[in-house]
């Protein structure tokens, strides 16, 4: 199969191309362009180009562009997904879904207005402001969710009125590419442009003179690099960053009932979640049990290559987080912690990692103060309400947490007091595109989703008319 970039609405080979990997074996299986700087710069010069037509274009007709296109991934929605799993390595079903959210996140994002807000309405004056495009946004996607977190970043900015260039993560630019493709039979020429590259691309891309925004999603490290790269222009940027999210489990709750949410809250896409529970802080009057049936739950479920028949957890995406997971388990060996399943490094070819419980390590042990990004969970008792949400509040994180209670009251109040911009309450990673959603800390700077989401992509003007001469002195 070959793959290409979408430049001003043509297929681009690429000049230079690099290699792809199946990370559930960890051999070569195709390729894809390594975007040069000539390459990138045409697709910028594209997307200037289109950016005042596009603006110009009627909301209403941006909308329905937008609905065609979210109908285009949704008729492709399990070729995509194959192929999404080949070079992500998520089980099909969580692919399907990764797919399908993206056409839904278009499809709702399209149902939003830019607002016009009338601050006075006087005899004498009027002043109306209004919300207009920024230009060229670079929307970057992280490796864990192509297809969704791009159409985060893509849906509002093209709704706003913007024109894109949009960089997937360098070791699973596949699916985006191909969805790419179907931008070409929806949009003006330059609108959006989808361009793929090994690491060299996306400094490049943060650092052109002809970005006018960046939005990125990614790691914390990353995201310095990425603020020091737009701040020589004074790009406006939104950063969706790491997290150490914390679940807060009550003694009230149903152990059978909640046991396998829990489990799921920190394994689905095998703990490679930005919002999926890496610290789990239980009850001491339940947390034998629980942690039991956490044990007993994570027993039945089946690690594999995603395109397996069956399979619940697939690997983890690239060689630099197998070797980071790895290293954390280590460490929690070297510290005598002690596991409750897994710890011990798999056979199989590719980047797997057993499913791994930790007993109630130390508070400062890495496994509960770093962001492991996999499979991996630190299990961990409290008594005192108020000592839990001090623990909890400890990280330079602040993406998202969890309470699980059936004291919906008290839930709430424990909400109020956590340090993360978004907290559920007896769920997890539940995210909408009517919600802003965004981090606190080091997790993040602006948010998507949602009205605010959407005005991110835009900058205020407001008009002052005054309806005659003030009197003069």
């Amino acid at each position: 199969m070959t793959y290409t970039m979408t430049i001003n609405g043509a297929a681009v080979g690429g000049a230079e191309q690099f290699d792809i990997i199946n990370p559930a074996t960890g051999a070569v299986f195709t390729q894809a362009p390594d975007c040069t700087k000539a390459e990138l710069d045409a697709a910028i010069e594209a997307a200037q180009s289109a950016q005042s037509a596009w603006q110009a274009m009627p909301i209403g007709d941006r909308k329905n562009l937008i609905l065609a296109f979210a109908g285009k991934i949704a008729e492709q929605g399990e070729q995509l997904a194959r192929l999404l799993t080949s070079e992500q390595g998520k089980p099909h079903e969580d692919a399907m879904a990764d797919v399908m959210g993206g056409a839904y996140w278009l499809a709702e994002t399209a149902k939003l207005d830019l607002p016009v807000e009338i601050s006075e309405d006087s005899d004498e004056r009027k002043a109306t402001t209004r919300h207009e495009p920024i230009g060229v946004v670079a929307g970057l996607v992280p490796w864990n969710f192509p297809i969704i977190l791009a159409m985060f970043k893509v849906a509002p900015a093209l709704l706003a009125g913007n024109t894109m260039v949009l960089k997937p993560a360098p070791t699973t630019p596949l699916t985006t590419l191909k969805i790419g493709e179907l931008a070409r039979e929806v949009f003006p020429a330059g609108v959006l442009n989808v361009v793929s590259g090994s690491d060299r691309l996306g400094p490049w891309l943060t650092a052109h003179d002809g970005i006018d925004k960046v939005s990125f999603t990614g790691s914390t490290q990353t995201g310095r690099k990425v603020m020091e790269s737009a701040a020589g222009s004074l790009k406006q940027i939104t950063l969706e960053l790491g997290g150490n999210d914390a679940a807060i489990v009550m003694p009230d709750v149903n152990i059978e009932e909640v046991a396998a949410n829990l489990f799921w809250a920190a394994f689905k896409n095998a703990g490679q979640i930005c919002i999926a529970t890496k610290r789990m802080y239980i009850h001491k009057d339940i947390y034998e049990p629980l942690k039991a049936a956490i044990v007993e739950y994570a027993k039945t479920v089946k690690v594999g290559d995603g395109a397996e028949q069956g399979t619940q957890i697939g690997p983890l995406q690239n060689s630099r987080q197998y070797e980071l997971v790895l290293e954390l388990i280590q460490d929690a060996k070297d510290n005598g912690y002690e596991f409750l399943v897994g710890g011990e490094r798999s056979e199989a070819p590719g980047y797997f990692v057993p499913i791994t419980i930790l007993d109630n390590p130390p508070e400062s042990a890495r496994i509960v103060q770093e962001e492991q990004f996999g499979p991996i969970l630190p299990l961990m008792k409290f008594d005192d309400l108020d000592d839990v949400l001090g623990r909890a509040n400890a990280s330079e994180y602040g993406l998202g947490a969890s309470v699980w209670s059936t004291d919906i009251s008290r839930a709430e109040e424990i909400a109020q007091r956590l340090q993360a911009g978004t907290v559920w309450i007896n769920e997890s990673q539940h995210l909408s595109p009517h919600a802003a959603f965004g981090g606190w800390k080091q997790s993040g700077i602006g948010v998507e989703g949602g009205l605010e989401g959407l005005l991110e992509f835009t900058r205020a003007k407001t008009v002052f008319t005054r309806y005659k001469p003030a009197p003069t002195a």
